[in-house]
């Protein structure tokens, strides 16, 4: 028997797909959405990001679920529902992002751990990406114009998790993560007049928000002196910092590597 749980104008049942959602939806996934959704929606706490606000309301936010966080078998639909979400990510328009919750378990994790699961999720989906590695991207993290690239689309990841203490705008009840096209940034550039005031908005918006001063580790894409990977999983304390990222591209076109297929 199908369990079904109604909210806003989504129905969501075990194995059931709905409008908002990309790929199988698992029955703990309601109460994932309407936490989120209720926290993007206060406004007692207004959430630091604008723009997850706006596609909030606009209803332009897709979610995706994985079952488990220890087991890499589970992540497989993620290749899928990900490159699904790149493919009709446009149509939505520049306030949009791929939401992807993972069960929460009750497992108490330190920050570095989930630091060691977030980049093997990253390696895991780039291992399996059918697509070549956009030539315009360096394949080296530490350099200013690398991002983590899927399906031949530069992707911004940003990841919450619950051991996220002081910095409550990366909280989360399990690991999640929040996958936003390159695109999405076009006309938001820290030298326009538009990406200057969201910048502002959201750094007072932060100190509202947590319990730490914005993250210095937070720069615009392109800095010289800023990394794009030190912002995806942002350390609790102010002024710690991750010393290497254990991400590693293959460049080479997936024709000459016949293994990097969408399971």
């Amino acid at each position: 028997m199908i369990r079904l749980l109604y909210w806003g104008d989504v129905v969501i049942g075990s194995g059931r797909t709905t409008s908002d959602c990309i790929g199988a939806v698992p029955d703990w996934a309601a109460g994932s959405v309407a936490a989120l959704r209720d926290r993007l929606s206060s406004t007692e706490e207004v959430f630091p990001c604008p723009f997850a606000v706006s596609a909030n309301r606009q209803r332009t936010l897709r979610f995706g679920f994985v079952e488990d966080l220890e087991d890499r078998r589970t992540w497989a639909p993620l290749v899928d529902t990900l490159g699904r979400y790149l493919d009709m990510a446009r149509q939505l328009g520049k306030e949009t992002a791929f939401v992807v919750f993972f069960r929460p378990d009750g497992v108490s994790r330190m920050l570095d751990e989930y630091n060691e699961r977030f980049w093997a999720v990253l390696q895991y989906l780039h291992d399996h990406d059918p697509s070549p590695w956009p030539v315009e991207i360096p394949g080296d993290p530490d350099t200013p114009l690398w991002e983590f690239s899927f399906s031949g689309s530069p992707t911004f990841v940003v990841a919450a998790t619950p051991a996220h203490e002081l910095r409550h705008s990366r909280w989360s009840p399990g690991l999640v993560l929040t996958f936003q096209p390159r695109w999405v940034f076009e006309g938001l550039e820290a030298s326009t007049p538009r990406g200057r005031t969201a910048r502002q908005v959201i750094q007072k918006r932060l100190r509202r928000f947590d319990d730490v001063d914005p993250s210095p580790l937070l720069s615009a894409y392109g800095d010289v002196e800023g990394r794009e990977w030190r912002q995806y999983l942002l350390p609790d304390a102010e002024n710690s910092r991750w010393r290497e990222c254990p991400f590693h591209a293959n460049t080479q076109s997936t024709t000459d590597d016949p293994e990097r297929t969408r399971p």
